[in-house]
């Protein structure tokens, strides 16, 4: 275990935490964005990917809110 916290130190986690970030908000854009071109092009109302998107955002406004207020 003394391994493993030689290795990983704050830079790391700072990594770790910002590239989650990243990944998580370019899924989410990335579902609106699918909603939009199959609403757009195919005319259809894909509702997974809109409530996928949506869930996404209303997580991370919240927990952003949480935190300010919080910390």
């Amino acid at each position: 275990m003394s391994d493993v916290r030689s290795r990983v130190d704050e830079r790391f986690l700072a990594h770790r935490l910002r590239s989650t970030s990243i990944a998580g908000t370019a899924g989410g854009v990335l579902a609106i964005a699918l909603f939009i071109y199959h609403n757009t092009f195919d005319h259809v109302w894909n509702w997974e990917l809109l409530s996928i998107g949506a869930t996404m955002a209303v997580i991370k406004v919240s927990l952003m809110t949480w935190y300010r207020f919080t910390h």
